[in-house]
């Protein structure tokens, strides 16, 4: 474990050094890293924390290769400004909309796909969260656009706002008839789970809406006892739960650690849901995988988990043309029928009567 035992949470190189996980000789570079992207690792996180390169260090403590940025890396990787239709208000697809209530996070991911927008230098506002204008400006579409079915919010991180300002959304999301579904996507039940508190949870079913929390983790160390607690409460308070996770180098490329996760979200009543492709943010082609070696992975995960611990493997096209599904195909036409391959790598022919009905003239 490390020898971190303060209460704080850390966000200055020479803290990372203290605590042992990295060397003086780095704190030029780390410090060239924190300045470009954000760094906050609270005492609950640094707990879980081993050595500088395991699952969770790899997560959370920043790497002089993040100032590597290659070509085909941008600062929006999945396209956000190309659908903002108000400030913080993301309308990619028609049945839904995003809100980024904020810029801020009580960690900051070293693979965030929105880390040159989030933290200190955040434009959403000094404290990073939409002010009422902006907030104005988005309710005024929302209200608009009756095809919108579900809101999901998001940021930044958005349990890391106050219960009065979540209070404040749901209040006025009550007001929106229409939008029925309201799903959070954070990883505050897991790494700060302190933050889910009775005020909290009455904050977002002020909403009067039917509620997801999106819980993100990534290494089943994430979903520790108290962890696991914080989700218990929002379930058992009518919240459902599903979960993402991004595929990370040496965080849970393997089967092995990729079952143990899925596994635990499960027995925390929580349904897997998406295993996110690393997308093309800057400085993290360190953590990055091929596709094919995703395909692989989700591969080897049927047939040795139950269904319910199946997530849908996708990738965010670049330039803001949507999630598409990634994961391997298992079937192909073979003459007048089908080539079916099983779990285990078996390959078998699979007649079609209705395909071969439909070509008869």
């Amino acid at each position: 474990m490390s020898r971190f035992s303060s209460g704080k949470t850390l966000t200055r190189p020479d803290e990372l050094i203290a605590a042992g996980w990295a060397a003086p000789a780095q704190a030029k570079e780390l410090a060239e890293v924190a300045a470009r992207y954000s760094v906050a690792i609270p005492a609950g996180v640094a707990a879980l924390i081993e050595r500088p390169d395991d699952p969770i260090g790899r997560q959370f403590l920043p790497d002089a290769a993040e100032l590597r940025t290659l070509p085909q890396e941008r600062a929006d990787p999945i396209g956000d400004d190309v659908h903002q239709v108000a400030p913080g208000l993301i309308h990619r697809y028609p049945d839904r909309a995003l809100l980024k209530l904020t810029g801020v996070c009580p960690v900051y991911c070293r693979f965030c796909f929105r880390r040159a927008r989030v933290g200190a230098n955040n434009p959403a506002g000094p404290q990073g969260v939409l002010d009422e204008a902006a907030l104005d400006e988005a309710f005024a579409y929302l209200a608009a656009h009756r095809e919108i079915w579900e809101l999901i919010v998001t940021g930044g991180d958005p349990l890391a706002v106050s219960e009065r300002r979540l209070a404040d959304l749901s209040r006025r999301l009550r007001a929106v008839d229409h939008i029925k579904i309201l799903r959070f996507h954070s990883r505050v039940p897991a790494l700060t789970p302190e933050r889910i508190t009775p005020g909290l949870i009455a904050a977002l079913k002020a909403s009067g809406k039917t509620l997801y929390v999106a819980l993100h983790a990534n290494h089943p160390r994430e979903l520790t006892p108290e962890a696991r607690v914080a989700c218990g409460k929002l379930i058992d308070a009518g919240v459902a739960m599903v979960s993402q996770t991004v595929l990370l180098r040496g965080v849970n490329d393997d089967v092995e650690t990729l079952s143990a996760l899925m596994r635990a979200f499960v027995e925390a009543r929580i349904k897997p849901y998406y295993l996110h492709h690393g997308d093309l943010a800057p400085g993290t082609s360190h953590l990055r995988l091929p596709l094919d070696v995703g395909q692989n992975l989700v591969r080897g995960l049927l047939g040795r988990l139950s269904g319910l611990c199946q997530p849908i493997y996708v990738v965010d096209i670049p330039g803001g043309h949507g999630k598409a599904p990634a994961g391997p195909a298992y079937v192909a036409r073979e003459g007048a029928g089908w080539l079916i391959e099983d779990w285990r790598g078996g390959r078998h022919v699979y007649g079609d009567d209705a395909g071969s009905a439909r070509k008869k003239p």
